[in-house]
């Protein structure tokens, strides 16, 4: 007799507990989190951090040694071919039957996932629309540019309708337009769908992700928005500062003095400029327009300098 599990409303991706292991050796240290439907998640690592065995795992490829993943309320243990179904995979490779016309291929696509006959011809026509493939149905995929063959690819993982994204470096080798193209697919995508998005670019992450998490020797260092990331970067505040009338050691080592300053640099090449990283919680914008006043020093510029999401992941993931 056939599985069959009434599905929560929301498609949620729920890990638990999730560890596995290659010969003794943890890749996924007992890691726990939540993707809810209507979120794109970007997933970051390092190589080697566990964020491919994450994904496997999710994909059914492989096994968790302990704990579980749950895709809809199916888990990857019990019940891998139910929640094959609620998944749509892009790996980073896209491979593709270059020798077939892009419609044909959407149709071998269509069948081989279980898309119902009467279905195909709807689905194929709904995926050249939503992947922007219209004009080039006919070309074989050999003939496409790297994007358009990201956008068959793209095609190839919804063409069964799945509740589910797993994308894996999807703009990776594009121009800066077909990358502009596909972030604004995936955005459009993730309205509907929980989307996973794995990528070493950065910058697409903050484009593209309503959530990031990062993962580093196994476990997970980081998880929270890209505002919330950067407001727990190691409680430091950096702010630039231009003070005129003092010598530059004199206001350095002045600046140097407060309590609430870390560290100060000299902004070479920027006259009376200093790069200053301070203790957030204790005020060092106050204190250093203090400093100013006392010392009679001219504060020309005091501008907070946002920490970049580049600066959070070397911190949370450097050896």
């Amino acid at each position: 007799m056939r599985f069959k599990k009434e599905q929560s409303p929301f498609m949620e991706v729920v890990i638990k507990n999730l560890t596995k292991r290659y010969k003794g050796f943890k890749a996924v240290d007992n890691i726990s989190f939540r993707i809810n439907q209507g979120e794109v998640l970007g997933f970051l690592g390092p190589n080697g951090a566990g964020k491919s065995t994450t994904m496997k795992v999710i994909t059914t490829y492989i096994t968790p040694s302990e704990g579980d993943v749950e895709v809809g309320g199916y888990s990857v243990r019990t019940h891998p071919e139910e929640v094959k179904k609620l998944i749509g995979y892009l790996p980073e490779n896209n491979p593709l039957y270059l020798d077939m016309p892009v419609m044909d291929y959407l149709e071998f696509s269509a069948r081989l996932q279980g898309v119902p006959k009467d279905k195909v011809n709807q689905r194929v026509r709904e995926m050249l629309k939503v992947c922007g493939l219209a004009g080039e149905k006919h070309k074989l995929i050999a003939e496409l540019s790297k994007g358009y063959r990201q956008r068959v690819g793209l095609a190839h993982a919804m063409i069964h309708d799945p509740q589910v994204l797993i994308l894996d470096e999807p703009t990776s080798g594009l121009d800066p337009n077909q990358i502009i193209e596909i972030r604004k697919l995936i955005k459009d995508i993730g309205k509907q769908k929980t989307v996973i998005l794995s990528t070493h670019i950065l910058p697409e992450v903050e484009a593209t992700c309503d959530r990031i998490l990062i993962i580093n020797k196994g476990k997970i260092v980081a998880d929270g928005t890209p505002e919330t990331l950067r407001k727990q970067a190691k409680g430091r505040e950096v702010i630039n500062v231009k003070i005129e009338d003092g010598s530059t050691e004199d206001v350095r080592n002045a600046l140097k003095a407060l309590p609430s300053v870390l560290d100060v640099i000299v902004i070479h090449g920027k006259e009376h400029s200093f790069e200053v990283q301070g203790d957030k919680f204790a005020a060092p914008k106050r204190d250093i327009f203090k400093m100013c006043v006392d010392k009679g020093w001219t504060l020309t510029e005091m501008v907070p300098f946002e920490t970049s999401l580049e600066d959070i992941f070397h911190d949370l993931t450097i050896n």
